[in-house]
């Protein structure tokens, strides 16, 4: 499912589109519709560029761990979902929420109600004299 795409984002993403067709090698696709791309040809004494197009609006919490590592030069290739590293006790992976109406808000929040339980134990607030 493709998000909606601001119209600044779409313009910003001329260049790299372009960028991308010119020099691009697609290394494979997340769960998210996240595409990667590796340069074609590495270039003399450098390490070889690798870029991410968002499925959506851009945002670096959108890029899971196995393809986090590949993108920061940390492993060669990205591991595979079914590899030994993921564990059955782990939660699937979920963007940041921040900022949006799924962000957590803790029990006395304003958008929840805004009640909280007494300060308890030996809190005197500082009265002015």
């Amino acid at each position: 499912m493709n998000e909606p795409i601001s119209f600044f984002t779409r313009l910003a993403n001329v260049q790299i589109n372009f960028l991308t067709w010119r020099k691009g090698l697609l290394v494979g696709t997340d769960r998210f519709g996240n595409r990667y791309f590796k340069e074609r040809r590495k270039r003399d004494g450098q390490r070889e560029r690798r870029w991410v197009l968002y499925n959506g609006e851009p945002e670096a919490s959108k890029i899971p761990p196995e393809w986090s590592g590949w993108l920061h030069h940390t492993a060669a290739d990205p591991l595979p979902e079914d590899s030994a590293f993921h564990k059955p006790w782990q939660k699937p992976y979920l963007s940041n929420r921040s900022g949006s109406a799924e962000a957590y808000r803790p029990p006395g929040h304003l958008l929840v109600g805004g009640q909280r339980a007494k300060a308890t134990g030996d809190y005197e607030p500082w009265v002015p004299e």
